[in-house]
């Protein structure tokens, strides 16, 4: 811990493994879209703003669990391939980020029983699924065989935590999920697998040796075209869940544009990958996503209002 001291290494730490900058707007979409379209769906209009709050915080807090869970599961990986980490350089330690985690935990549970104390059950439901995924669901070496699977096992978390964020709305004011949130999780999921392939495709000459990416995994040209597809498969789930809330063409009308916009950009890639080709693709997924969320948390009660 040489290079710093006291509460700046903890700067350097979410500067390094969690930038705010980066996912702070991401999160706010997510949460305020998960709001947002529950409470456009059961007819309650904009939704509260002490919701989207405690959606957002404690949604901030689920991804920063989510990465402290890896920096347990990865520590020998990371130790032996990827020193420069900041856990195995020792800029924190592993008992400091379990105590963050307890410590986001319990910023969780409190936020929960001060705005509607029925949640905690949904609460407990996403904590139990990050448990089961800490530990890689007991059979680490079996998934590390199984890529899809361990792709498909972990995105699980995604509409586990949206649907957590949407419970924000829906808990205190009629107890049960409204009818077609369904669509809404599963275009959560689709996008999950967006933002995690768009994150780990590189170029060759990118490519860094014990990093396990799809782009080596299935060469970068095929993993760049399921990052499309799955592109293609979530703004369809989207435009589904659009259209239980009215809105179906015009979520499907610009999601329609990010797919074509996503498409010029996989064959951009696949045609050069170049050296920082790859974080190219990770900065469309995090577009795509502010776009999605946004445009199903903002276009159905516009639409309304334009109606009304």
């Amino acid at each position: 811990m040489g290079e710093v001291a006291g509460w700046r290494r903890w700067w350097v730490y979410q500067r390094e493994r969690f930038p705010l900058v980066a996912h702070g707007p991401l999160i706010l979409a997510f949460s305020f879209c998960a709001v947002a379209f529950s409470a456009h769906l059961r007819g309650g209009g904009w939704p509260h703003p002490g919701a989207v709050v405690v959606a957002f915080i404690s949604s901030l807090l689920f991804f920063l669990q989510l990465r402290i869970a890896d920096e347990f599961k990865d520590l020998a990986e990371d130790t032996r391939w990827r020193p420069y980490r900041p856990v195995p350089r020792g800029l924190v330690k592993l008992r400091e980020l379990g105590w963050v985690f307890v410590g986001a935990a319990l910023v969780q549970l409190v936020l929960a029983l001060w705005w509607s104390p029925t949640q905690v059950v949904v609460l407990a439901v996403a904590w139990a699924y990050l448990a089961a995924m800490s530990v890689e669901f007991g059979c680490r070496t079996w998934l590390k065989r199984h890529p899809i699977i361990y792709l498909w096992s972990h995105m699980l978390i995604m509409p586990l935590v949206d649907l957590y964020a949407t419970a924000c709305d829906w808990v205190p004011a009629i107890g049960t999920p409204p009818t077609g949130l369904l669509w809404f999780l599963a275009a959560s999921f689709a996008n999950g697998v967006v933002i995690e392939l768009g994150r780990k495709i590189r170029s060759p000459a990118d490519e860094e040796e014990g990093v396990e990416t799809y782009s080596v995994l299935w060469g970068p040209v095929r993993a760049v075209g399921v990052w499309w597809c799955m592109l293609l498969v979530t703004a369809t789930l989207a435009t589904l869940a659009a259209n239980d809330a009215q809105a179906a063409l015009p979520v499907g009308v610009v999601l329609t544009v990010g797919v074509v916009i996503g498409g010029v950009l996989a064959l951009w890639f696949a045609r050069r990958r170049q050296p920082r080709d790859g974080k190219r693709i990770e900065l469309a997924a995090g577009m795509w996503t502010l776009l999605l969320y946004g445009s199903l948390g903002l276009i159905p009660p516009l639409v309304e209002r334009l109606h009304g």
